[in-house]
């Protein structure tokens, strides 16, 4: 946020300083949540008087540091399992020293959600009070951040660098199970899953980024990121469990010969006997379990890929379901429609008009027009009408050099209608009540004498709104037309606050009586 601009306090970059990365952003969320600009400003402003370090939920370092955060936590949740199953405790300088940081930097986390801002569901405004901030943490995510963020690389680098300078066979050995138990003891930080979870989640509350397409975009990659997740744990844990048993002779490394493959080979093993079972196609192999260890592998694997299928299904549904509710309630009226015209045994020649007249009319997304003009306010509703059609009046004569108002009014009365092509849209020598402006579409004008085209832009029937008379002309669709018509009654009721407009039109009436108008 780059300015606040308050009654009492301006707070810049430049005269914030750093704390200006702690304060809200300017976003699509904090303005759902504070409702207006000067209510962001007031938090700004708030949170400045308070005088104490803490994170706003809608912040730009917190926007941030949660995208790093997701970052490491992935690449957590991928290597502890590979360093444990397949490194072998050989897992070089470079994945030591990211184990140290990731370490430090989880447990930094922990102390900085003691100065992080929560926003509850139903809160007008973020919690920044240092003591319901704690009081809040220690109830709900402390204790399982503090188990993942327990600092497992400090022991295995302290352990290791022991182990590598003792020259005592002994004690090496002794260090060597030492070491295999803090290693099996590191799987708690895959609880930092859990830290992923509440990142995506957000994500998807916190950043600018809160539009349906992109909310449904996050839940999607949540989702795979998970199954991903699941199948390359189970992957591990394949040939984790028989390296635990020192490789009995039965067991699948030693009948697939990878004691001594390289890593890559035995991962790729390993996934591909989880995938199997979790899919249920086969066991990975050949042949089934030989001892109850990797039965037990195999049972597990299946339960796991149930879940997951079950898991995968269900978010798919609810995802379909809550997809474009527009396009599935066109469909829902389309099929009521079938069944009525079936049931009043219309021809198909009309029946086929119906489906063509709806899908020009809805083009496949149904709404109700009407609702969401009656729930905007009047401002918003002048805006969307003189987007839509302000230009169709500027052709028309009679509305040129008008007052802007006069405009905005009949504007509000126009209503859209489809024709379709071959439609008689009015006939010659029929009494009218309508004038209509074409938004797209073409049109064909006939007289005893002459014929004529209209296309988008043009309009017609404007004798019928000036004098209430009959169409002098008859007009077809040429093609699917889609219109704005405005009523004699709408006309006089536009007119009712413009006395001097009434006038002048009541005169051009006069004047085109005996013309050749539509």
């Amino acid at each position: 946020m780059e300015k606040l601009k308050g009654p009492n306090v301006a707070c810049t970059k430049a005269n914030c300083g750093w704390r200006a990365l702690l304060l809200p952003q300017l976003n699509r969320q904090s303005l759902y949540v504070y409702g207006s600009e000067v209510a962001v400003e007031k938090e700004c402003m708030r949170q400045l008087e308070s005088g104490v370090f803490v994170i706003h939920p809608f912040s730009l370092m917190r926007s941030y540091y949660i995208l790093i955060m997701m970052v490491i936590t992935f690449l957590n949740l991928i290597g502890i399992p590979m360093e444990i199953a397949f490194l072998d405790g050989n897992s070089g300088l470079a994945w030591e020293g990211f184990n140290v940081f990731s370490d430090t930097l989880f447990l930094i986390d922990v102390a900085l959600n003691f100065r992080t801002g929560i926003i509850t569901e139903d809160a007008e405004e973020a919690i920044l009070d240092i003591k319901r901030i704690r009081v809040s943490y220690l109830r709900t995510w402390f204790i399982p951040d503090v188990i993942a963020a327990f600092p497992i690389g400090y022991i295995l680098l302290f352990a290791g660098l022991h182990y590598h300078n003792d020259d005592n066979p002994s004690k090496t050995n002794k260090m060597m199970r030492i070491l295999m138990f803090v290693r099996i003891l590191s799987l708690i930080r895959l609880a930092r899953v859990s830290r992923l979870v509440r990142f995506f989640n957000e994500v998807e509350k916190v950043s600018n980024a809160n539009l349906e397409v992109v909310r449904l975009f996050i839940r999607i990659m949540s989702l795979f990121t998970m199954i991903f997740l699941l199948c390359h744990w189970n992957g591990c844990i394949q040939y984790f469990v028989p390296m635990l048993e020192e490789f009995p002779n039965d067991c699948w490394v030693r009948k697939e010969n990878l004691m001594n493959a390289t890593v890559i080979v035995k991962y790729s093993w390993g996934v591909f006997r989880a995938l199997s079972q979790m899919i249920a196609l086969s066991y990975g192999s050949m042949d089934a379990p030989t001892n109850y260890v990797e039965m037990w592998i195999v049972m597990v694997s299946m339960v796991s890929g149930c879940l997951m299928y079950t898991v995968l299904v269900a978010n798919a549904t609810a995802m379909i379901a809550n997809l474009d509710p527009a396009a599935k309630e066109y469909k829902s009226k389309m099929s009521r429609l079938e069944h009525y015209m079936a049931f009043m045994k219309l021809p198909p020649e009309l029946q086929l008009r119906l489906n063509n007249y709806y899908q020009a009319r809805y083009g496949g997304k149904w709404f109700d027009e009407k609702d969401v003009m009656d729930t905007v306010s009047s401002a918003l509703k002048e805006q969307i009408v003189t987007v839509m059609c302000s230009r169709l009046l500027r052709n028309v004569p009679m509305f040129q050099n008008r007052d802007q108002s006069f405009i905005n009014t009949v504007l509000l009365k126009l209503q859209y209608e489809v024709f379709q092509e071959g439609d008689i849209i009015v006939r010659q020598n029929v009494p009218g009540d309508r004038m209509f402006f074409i938004d797209h579409g073409q049109v064909l004008v006939e007289t005893d004498s002459y014929e004529r085209e209209l296309c988008d832009g043009d309009f017609f029937g404007e004798t019928c709104v000036l004098n209430k008379g009959k169409h002098l002309a008859t007009v077809k669709a040429l093609t699917d037309c889609q219109c704005f018509s405005l009523s004699w009654d709408d006309f006089q009721d536009a007119l009712e606050g413009f006395p001097d407009v009434r006038k002048d039109l009541e005169k051009l009436a006069l004047l085109n009586s005996d013309g050749g108008l539509v």
